[in-house]
């Protein structure tokens, strides 16, 4: 099997690469450079040429609620493009088995929790991230209507909050965990007794190593046609890929402050936005399938805390 992977040197596809390298998988790659996947014709060019037997789509334009809040516009433009070039492109090129990552944020603001897949499209979405989770369900719809009008074998799952090695560690435009990281690790350097962070601390969140990410992608990409097919609907396919537990805002600042060795005054900044209030997937038809996250969060965090200050010059520059 030739599988093309989408996407493989972000945190995501770098985690899910490794899997397949240590499996001994073909994969195809293709850095941004060499394959614009905004591109139409460029792509299509590649899958005409590749024909590879599956694809995974791990490729999109990621950020934190700082970056969606400032550009929306790429962050629906980019994700549109390039979900809709490269399932369909796949298609044309005779592709039949594909996986779509997307995310948690595609639930309603106000689901009920912990959030099923029932919960897509049933209310409005979280203001702050609303144009990605736009593009993100479009994704979900762009497989189920390529699988409901052409036989394909296109199936999604919906990563919680995802931290790990090769995380994108801005300082602005990171994710919650990555950007506490970074702040703490500062704030010991510099020997600050003090920490500001956003909004009040008391929204819950749900976090995912990426290795078991990766794992729980590739377990349900390789699930037989009948076993997926049984276990969702064609108008509702995709799946959530998460933890099952969470921690508040709060809990992940103190947890991480804990690891980086930060001693000092931990001050929340009500006026900041906190975003949606709550966030725990419910991940009970993938433990039906047979698949659970192994990796406890502090040991997560300590893992990639040493990833950090292993990379921490070459970070610096980014």
């Amino acid at each position: 099997m030739k599988i093309y992977l989408a996407g493989h040197r972000g945190m995501v596809g770098g985690a899910i690469l490794r899997r397949l390298q240590d499996r001994g998988i073909d994969t195809l790659t293709r850095t941004h450079a060499e394959l614009d996947l905004t591109d139409q014709a460029a792509v299509r060019a590649f899958m005409q040429a590749e024909r590879p037997d599956a694809v995974i789509l791990a490729a999109a334009k990621v950020g934190g609620i700082h970056a969606n809040n400032t550009y929306p516009a790429p962050f629906i433009y980019e994700n549109l493009m390039i979900e809709a070039n490269v399932i369909h492109q796949a298609f044309e090129a005779g592709v039949g088995r594909l996986l779509f990552l997307g995310s948690s944020c595609i639930y309603p603001r106000a689901a009920a929790q912990p959030m099923t897949e029932e919960a897509l499209l049933t209310g409005v979405l979280e203001p702050t991230n609303e144009p990605y989770a736009i593009a993100k369900i479009a994704g979900i719809k762009l497989c189920e209507s390529y699988n409901r009008q052409h036989g394909t074998d296109y199936r999604s799952v919906m990563p919680t909050n995802l931290y790990g090695p090769g995380d994108n560690f801005h300082p602005e435009n990171s994710h919650v965990l990555p950007a506490l990281m970074r702040r703490f690790h500062e704030a010991v350097a510099e020997g600050r007794d003090e920490v500001v962070i956003w909004g009040s601390g008391q929204p819950l969140r749900e976090f995912l190593h990426v290795d078991d990410m990766a794992e729980g992608a590739l377990f349900v990409l390789n699930l037989d046609a009948e076993t997926y097919r049984a276990k969702t609907r064609p108008m509702l396919s995709h799946i959530n890929l998460g933890s099952g537990q969470e921690i508040s805002i709060s809990g992940l600042a103190h947890l991480i402050a804990d690891v980086t060795g930060f001693r000092g005054r931990i001050v929340f900044d009500p006026t900041k936005p906190d975003g949606t209030p709550r966030k725990l997937m419910d991940v009970g038809r993938l433990a039906a399938m047979g698949w659970r996250a192994r990796t406890p969060l502090r040991e997560g965090i300590a893992s990639t805390y040493d990833w950090f200050t292993s990379n921490i010059a070459a970070l610096r520059q980014a």
